[in-house]
């Protein structure tokens, strides 16, 4: 089994300075989604999770991403039940299997995310492993999941986890990647917070997205470069750098950024 670290060496507290985006070594390849059907059976979820891994990884992907809690169902009933310490080499079969198909087919693995026992709490975790099979980082989920909707929905997912407290940033053979789980994705802090350090890539394990807003625009030109419906598959697509080079520097938001408006208004103060 791949050599471990703990939590305290991995996460990566951030600056909010900004950097120029830098190319790194490897500036085109291909990325793979795996989007799976999660059961009740533990070792059938890890078995079919490394069998679409591998799928990706003959199909050309050198960074394979897995959905929110891809070896659990997404229920209070089965968290406990299904976590594991990644410190115990002899108990953790979910984090085993990541770290053996990453050395094996020798790929960037961003893990979705786990239930991850640490300290008499569970967190919900992504791990990334390099293709040395080693672990590179470790993401706790930052913004936990509570929604009540009388009659409609009640769920508290800090119920049973601890939120992480620390970004992650983590260099990779495909580039520099933040990390983010579910409903992180509601808090643009960290995106922005992300973008400041400079990362290529911003990925986001997801197991299901509620709209709390409408949105109504008008769109000349889109641009969706894969995508799938509802069931079960592995998107392929290219991600190509230069790309991104060229639309930062043709839409420079970081000279574009209103620092000197960003404040809170008191709308009642407000003159027509």
């Amino acid at each position: 089994m791949a050599s471990r670290l703990s939590s305290s060496t991995v996460d990566t507290q951030i600056s909010a300075s900004s950097e120029p985006f830098e190319m790194p070594k490897i500036t085109k390849f291909k990325i793979g989604l795996c989007q799976l059907t999660i059961t009740s059976n533990k070792n059938d979820n890890v078995a079919h999770a490394r069998k679409l891994i591998e799928a990706a990884a003959k199909q050309g992907a050198s960074l394979v991403m897995l959905p929110e809690m891809w070896n659990c169902p997404y229920s209070t009933d089965y968290f406990e039940e299904f976590a594991e310490d990644f410190d115990d080499k002899d108990g953790s079969p979910s984090f085993a299997m990541l770290s053996e198909v990453a050395l094996g087919n020798g790929i960037t693995i961003v893990g979705g995310s786990m239930p991850e026992r640490r300290k008499n709490q569970l967190h919900n975790t992504c791990c990334v492993f390099g293709p040395d099979g080693n672990l590179k980082a470790k993401h706790s989920k930052m913004h936990l999941f509570d929604i009540n909707l009388p009659g409609v929905i009640s769920f508290k997912e800090s119920d049973t986890f601890t939120a992480g407290d620390l970004p992650t940033i983590v260099d990779t053979d495909v580039g520099r990647i933040g990390i983010g789980i579910c409903h992180d994705l509601r808090f643009p802090e960290l995106a922005t917070l992300y973008q400041a350090s400079g990362i290529h890539f911003f990925l986001h394990s997801c197991r299901g997205i509620v709209e709390f807003c409408k949105w109504a625009a008008d769109n000349q030109s889109s641009k969706i470069v894969a995508t799938s419906g509802h069931e079960e598959a592995i998107v392929i697509a290219e991600v190509d750098y230069s790309e991104t080079r060229q639309l930062r520097e043709a839409l420079p938001l970081e000279k574009q950024r209103r620092g000197d408006v960003y404040r809170s208004v008191d709308v009642h103060q407000q003159k027509p």
